[in-house]
């Protein structure tokens, strides 16, 4: 008997969960670069090269704040360097 595997689900333009994260993964050092050279990157700028695909958004923030980036918060949405 065929049976749905519940844990491959389709998101934004038919991708599943792994391809979001091998996505945002591989955005990351783009975002990296630009944040070494300018000091921060806006939540908005992330948004707009994900193509407003908020799981990617998500995942790519998580992904910073994970490598020690200070991704910021409501008030103050960018990402820079973590201070010590």
């Amino acid at each position: 008997m065929d049976v749905c595997d519940s844990k491959v689900r389709a998101y934004k333009n038919g991708k599943t969960f792994e391809q979001c994260r091998d996505m945002a993964e591989s955005l990351n050092p783009m975002f990296k670069e630009e944040i070494e050279k300018n000091g921060r990157v806006l939540w908005t700028e992330i948004l707009n090269k994900v193509d407003h695909d908020e799981l990617i958004y998500k995942l790519t923030l998580k992904f910073l704040r994970r490598d020690g980036y200070d991704i910021g918060n409501s008030k103050i949405p960018e990402v820079k360097k973590f201070i010590l």
